[in-house]
């Protein structure tokens, strides 16, 4: 199951339109589909959107205008590396493919009610694109949390991350750990840059004098 929307999925049709003195492609929303998807988008939101995706052919803003409730009128960019003829051939094949609303590396978000505070509530993503979920408008990236966080935020927010995962797994089960052994076991799995775990290929091979 997906948990985001293309373009390609809410209008009716994009075409070429080659006129004597002028050349664009013709993006037709689809208004009874949105409402039908419940979708909490605009004309301008597309746009964005739009501009906002690595196509081909970049476009800007400026190169997009909305007629009506339904219509966006997209003009190629002027580039060196290839003809209006051939912008407007890319444009046409990769606009079904632009995203929307939603995000595609999220792949399941569950509300659960926060247990000690119980007036707030937390939003538990399962996926791989933490960067674009902390670029959401509407979140605060300073209290999000990924337990991946090496991709995105560095060595040392892995660091952290591995500390606050084995801390919580433990008292999960009742165990009580002391924090400076949890600590000098994530730096030992962080000091060379990557994360080092314990298996064969990791802590096993190095020197036991670290621990």
């Amino acid at each position: 199951k997906r948990y985001f929307v293309v373009t390609g999925e809410i209008c009716e049709y994009i075409e070429e339109v080659y006129l004597p003195d002028d050349c664009f492609v013709l993006v037709k929303i689809n208004a009874k589909r949105v409402r039908l998807l419940q979708l909490e988008i605009t004309m301008g939101s597309i746009a964005q959107s739009i501009c906002s995706t690595k196509l081909p052919v970049p476009v800007k803003l400026n190169q997009i205008r909305i007629l009506g409730k339904t219509i966006l009128v997209i003009r190629p960019p002027d580039l060196a590396k290839c003809s209006k003829m051939m912008a407007i051939q890319y444009l046409k094949y990769n606009l079904t493919n632009v995203v929307v609303k939603g995000l595609p590396g999220v792949v399941r978000c569950v509300i659960t009610a926060d247990e000690k505070k119980g007036d707030s509530y937390k939003l538990l993503v399962e996926g791989t694109d933490y960067l674009s979920v902390m670029a959401t408008m509407g979140i605060d990236g300073r209290r999000t949390y990924f337990n991946n966080a090496l991709t995105v935020l560095g060595i040392e927010a892995a660091r952290t991350s591995i500390i606050s995962e084995i801390l919580s797994t433990m008292e999960s089960h009742g165990i009580g750990l002391d924090q400076r052994h949890v600590m000098l076991l994530a730096d030992v799995m962080t000091y060379r840059g990557e994360v080092l775990g314990i298996t064969r290929n990791g802590l096993v091979k190095m020197k036991e004098s670290v621990l």
